[in-house]
Parts: structure tokens; sequence; C-alpha cells
């Protein structure tokens, strides 16, 4: 099966830049961004209950193998074809190697430097937007997918977004303009003990500060989008390595 037929399987989509999220102008910065973004959503260990998660992982990596390449990339754009016998498509690769030499490590004051200009930030506004439109302005999804969104940061997210309402920027979703107080409540006691269980965990482990935080990203990494896999979407992407372009060889048609 080719790699066209394999993202109409798996992602519902023929088309390359659909797959990655990301328009067919984009720039390499965006499309290495979308990858990283798609492929932590997929990963084999951050989706343990998806049985397709691996053969997605290994799609998304031959998608940004074309799209990454720009001889590749050209001739998909203009024949709306991919090379099957290049060499960075090859099935035996290992796609999780190849995953990781794509994005270096992060440190903890990469992640504290990022968080400190992206609140209040234009790139903050657009996402906040999106992710409202997304979700029909349901707070409880909002909180869990925008970086570093924390509940203290709810009233500054909530008059950021009405402001947008009342310009007629965004449309007023009843979900979010008639939200009940049990709701909110309920989304406040949530967050008030996932902060009790950090503050446990440092307690019994011992651990600083800084250690507490970490141990407290990576604690809700698996089930809240907003904590580490986002600061990873956003830092690790912005510092991906750019991989060199491969041979070109015969084309398979879509």
């Amino acid at each position: 099966m080719g790699l066209l037929d394999q993202c109409e399987e798996l992602f519902k989509t023929s088309n390359l830049y659909d797959v990655i999220g990301v328009t067919n102008d984009a720039s390499e910065a965006e499309v290495r961004r979308g990858y990283y973004k798609v492929s932590l959503q997929v990963h084999p260990d951050r989706s343990p209950g998806d049985g397709q998660a691996t053969a997605k992982f290994q799609t998304l990596g031959k998608v940004y193998a074309v799209l990454s390449d720009k001889d590749q990339r050209a001739i998909y754009d203009e024949q709306g074809i991919v090379d099957e016998e290049s060499d960075s498509l090859d099935q035996d690769r290992n796609w999780e190697e190849y995953w990781r030499t794509m994005f270096p490590k992060i440190t903890l004051q990469d992640i504290l430097n990022f968080e400190k200009s992206y609140k209040d930030s234009e790139e903050e506004k657009h996402d906040l937007m999106r992710v409202y439109e997304e979700h029909k302005g349901d707070m409880d999804m909002i909180m869990e997918n925008v970086l570093c969104a924390t509940q203290e940061d709810e009233p500054r997210i909530r008059a950021v977004l009405q402001c947008a309402i009342d310009s007629k920027v965004l449309q007023a979703h009843k979900a979010f303009t008639n939200e009940s107080a049990k709701k909110k409540s309920s989304r406040k006691r949530k967050a008030d003990k996932e902060r009790k269980e950090a503050e446990e965990m440092q307690k019994e482990m011992g651990l600083d500060s800084e250690d507490s935080l970490v141990a407290m990203i990576k604690k809700n990494q698996k089930s809240k989008e907003a904590g580490f896999n986002n600061f990873m979407d956003n830092l690790e992407a912005k510092y991906c390595k750019k991989r060199p372009s491969s041979s070109s060889g015969r084309k398979g048609k879509k």
C-alpha cells in the first residue's frame, strides 16, 4: 500500500498537508511543528489504547520525510504523487529513532522561558481563539488544550475570549457564555486536587521546587494535552534539526 493510501486509511485523507494539520504553503518550520504535534498525539507510548498508533506514527514519519525534502515536496505539490522508492520511505526504517534525532531534548529552563514569553502573546491569543472554536466554548476543554494554562490563568483566559466575542471576532457559544457555576466549581476542584497531589509527591520524594515542577509535568503528560506534550510540541519543533534531502527515485501515483 502506497503512502497516500496509508494516509487515507489511517487519517481519512490522502492530502499530506492535512495529515499534519498545515496548509500547502506552510514553511519548513510549520511543517516540522505540525509533524511533531500530530506525532505526539499518536505516539505508541502516549496512545496505549489506540491499536493503530504504531502504524499512524510510522506513516507520519513518511509524510514528514516527503514534505521536509525540497525536491519530493515540489513533485508532490505539482503532480500529487510521492517517491515511494526513496530511501527516506524505507519500510524497514526505525521511525522511532528518526523521530528522536529530529528533536533534541529540552531543558526545564527552556520550558520556563517559553511559558514566560508565551503568556499574553499574540500566539497565545490565536491559540485561545482556535481552541475556543474547536470545542464550541467548552471551558473544560479549553483549559485542557491551551498551552501553559493553569487554574490561576482562567480569569485572564476568559477575559481574552470575552473581548473577542464582544468585538464579534468569535461567535458566542452558550457553553462559554452560560457556563453553570457547578461546572466551574468542578473544574476548580479538579485543579486543586492536581495541585495537592503534586505537593504530596514533592514531599514524599523529597523534591526541591524545580524537581517538583518536572514531576508534576510528567504526571500530567498523558492526561492533559496542555502539559508536557504541548511544551515539547512548541519547543522541540522550534529547535529541531534540518534533515538532508534524499535522492529521487521512481514516483508512485496517487
